[in-house]
């Protein structure tokens, strides 16, 4: 029971002990920490304040310690601790960049390019459309092609007419004919001449009229005159147009039929104007048509319109494709895919990246942890993967670090941080408080200076 007690007496002193060996070193620890953070600044008394700041907005500053307009306690801004750096770089805390989820990425070099996608309606080829008219007058007697959509083969006969100008004249022609034979054995020169300029003449009327070179040649062979002649189709394609009537009368120069050969259609697509640099004829192109998924027809651009459309603000663009199955038919809308030409090793930034403000376009280029600079570049063409890119003509070097995200909050600080610096350099912080101005009562040294806006 003694040795209990003896050793409960002695347990407390023993404690005591052991917390006061703690205290110890960690105070220990703790000034060394100190001592070791503060190696790389001078000593409180030698260090200068530039200005005091609110801690709830930068932009209150003031020229003497005191309480920010919402009753808080300005803190010191030390010379050694301006964030302000020469020049336009500014400086921010890296916990406040993690903060503000600041993301960089790389100036690149690359083959440059775009997608465009428009839609395109698909119409004639206007350099295979033909009219079919006659150049003499009659009656219809029969008529071959008797729908619009008949598709027809060069030479298949469209139409039968009977024009009595058309049978005197190859009367004339038959009996010409016989002259020329009968005067070729004359003595006479001129007998054969005459005779030779009447059948010239007879043969030059026919041809002129468009009579085929068989007709006249089964003329000359029987002198048999036909009552008819027959309008052949010029070109294999599809008839479009139709205005002959069978029965009808047939003026001179009057269209009969409209044939387009659609082995080969036109496309007219539109194009912004800030997507005409990418586009040059004969370049390639894709087409789809939406009820026949998974199709794709290959084309080329054809012409680019040199004006710009007034009432939709665009280009007017003219692509060509093969039609060799019809599957194209006028009047569809299509799906129109354009890769533009490539611009070799450009240099390009995300187009995320540029700050836009009308007369300048800015991107942040990172020196080191927490600094940027503001740099003023000059801007080219946006294509590159998804049309995301952007390219640079001038301000950057390929390899340079830039911000991708969050530089409009930079773009902020670095306003702000200009004001600021403008405001320490161009001006004298005032004396006077809120609360003085305009009293005439002399600045109270426990109250802060004038709040200077931004």
């Amino acid at each position: 029971m003694n040795l209990q007690k003896h050793v409960k007496q002695l347990w407390i002193p023993v404690f005591l002990i052991l917390v006061l060996a703690c205290s110890f070193f960690l105070g220990r620890a703790s000034t060394d920490k100190a001592t070791s953070e503060s190696q790389d600044l001078p000593p409180l008394d030698e260090r200068q304040i530039l200005y005091w700041q609110a801690p709830m907005d930068p932009s209150e500053i003031y020229d003497r310690p005191g309480k920010s307009k919402m009753g808080m306690d300005l803190i010191p801004v030390y010379e050694d601790e301006d964030r302000m750096d020469s020049g336009n770089t500014i400086s921010v805390d890296p916990a406040t960049v993690q903060n503000m989820g600041v993301r960089t990425g790389q100036v690149q070099r690359l083959d440059f390019m775009r997608t465009i996608r428009t839609i395109g309606e698909v119409q004639y080829d206007e350099e295979k459309l033909y009219l079919v008219n006659t150049k003499i007058s009659g009656w219809i007697e029969t008529l071959h092609a008797h729908f619009v959509g008949d598709q027809v083969q060069a030479g298949d006969p469209l139409l039968e007419i009977y024009s009595p100008e058309l049978v005197t004249t190859q009367q004339e022609y038959v009996l010409a004919l016989k002259n020329f034979r009968l005067a070729s054995q004359s003595t006479i020169p001129s007998v054969r001449e005459d005779a030779q300029k009447l059948l010239t003449s007879a043969q030059t009327r026919l041809e002129y009229w468009d009579i085929p070179e068989s007709e006249i040649d089964y003329l000359a062979q029987t002198g048999e005159v036909r009552k008819t002649i027959v309008i052949s189709a010029p070109v294999t394609g599809i008839v479009v147009a139709r205005n002959a009537i069978e029965g009808g009368h047939v003026e001179v120069g009057e269209d009969l039929f409209k044939i387009a050969d659609l082995r080969t259609v036109w496309v007219h697509a539109s194009f912004y104007d800030n997507e005409v640099p990418w586009i040059s004829n004969g370049q390639r192109v894709e087409m789809q048509l939406s009820y026949l998924p998974g199709k794709t027809y290959t084309g080329r651009v054809s012409y680019v319109y040199p004006y710009l459309r007034e009432s939709a603000r665009d280009v007017h663009v003219r692509l060509i494709f093969s039609n060799p199955d019809l599957d194209l038919k006028p009047g569809m809308y299509a799906n129109i895919q354009l890769q533009s030409k490539v611009i070799p090793d450009a240099i390009v930034v995300p187009s995320e990246a540029v700050i836009r403000s009308g007369a300048r376009a800015i991107i942040f280029v990172v020196h080191d942890e927490g600094r940027f600079e503001p740099r003023e570049i000059l801007l080219g063409e946006e294509g590159g993967p998804n049309n995301n890119y952007i390219r640079i003509l001038s301000g950057l070097r390929v390899g340079e670090e830039i911000v991708i995200s969050a530089q409009f909050m930079l773009d902020s600080e670095s306003r702000l941080q200009e004001a600021i610096r403008k405001m320490l350099h161009g001006q004298t912080l005032p004396e006077s408080t809120p609360e003085d101005e305009g009293s005439g009562v002399p600045s109270n040294p426990s109250k802060p200076a004038e709040h200077l806006h931004h």
